[in-house]
This record gives structure tokens, C-alpha cells and sequence, in this order.
């Protein structure tokens, strides 16, 4: 299944965070309005899922990130996937501990 197939229900994950529409759709650049037509059925263009999926499913705060953060990443991995694979693991473990 591709990540943009996995938003089935935008109004379930906005009620499980516990925000009201405005709220809840704001954070990704869309009126409450047309938030209120996706939660009603209306097909969600894919950049909007992918945004959705990003801001309240993996809880990026997406004014922190910037580009040379990719740039970072992609380096990293390029040039040292192990350092990469064991500060994965590290953050991972982090997680769970928390």
C-alpha cells in the first residue's frame, strides 16, 4: 500500500488528537471549509494527505525542518550509512524509552 493510500478517515485522526476543524486543518494550509468536504468524503489531493500524514501522524513540526536538513540526511547516508543505521537505531531506541 503506498503512504498516500493509508488516509482513510481524516476526521477519526483529527478526534483522536482531540481538535476541532479549525484547528486540525489550519496546520496544513487548508480552510476549515474544505477540511469539512474531505472529513465528508471529498477526494483529498495527494500533496494534502501527504501533509495530513506528516503533520498528524508522524507529528513533524514542518516550520522546524528546513532544506539543508535533507541535505544533511541524503549526505549522511550516502557517505556513512553505517553512522546513518546506528543513529536510526539510536533515535528509535530513544523513542521507546520515552
Amino acid at each position: 500500500m503506498k503512504i498516500f493510500e493509508k488516509i482513510v478517515n481524516p476526521r477519526e485522526i483529527r478526534r483522536k488528537l482531540g481538535l476541532n476543524q479549525q484547528e486540525f486543518w489550519t496546520q496544513i494550509g487548508v480552510t476549515q471549509s474544505g477540511g469539512s468536504r474531505y472529513e465528508s468524503g471529498r477526494n483529498m489531493p495527494k500533496p494534502v494527505r501527504e501533509l495530513l500524514r506528516l503533520v498528524h501522524i508522524e507529528q513533524l513540526d514542518l516550520t522546524r525542518i528546513k532544506k539543508e536538513d535533507f541535505e544533511i540526511i541524503g549526505f549522511l547516508k550516502e557517505e556513512d550509512p553505517d553512522l546513518y543505521k546506528s543513529l536510526k537505531k539510536a533515535v528509535r531506541a530513544k523513542k521507546k524509552a520515552v
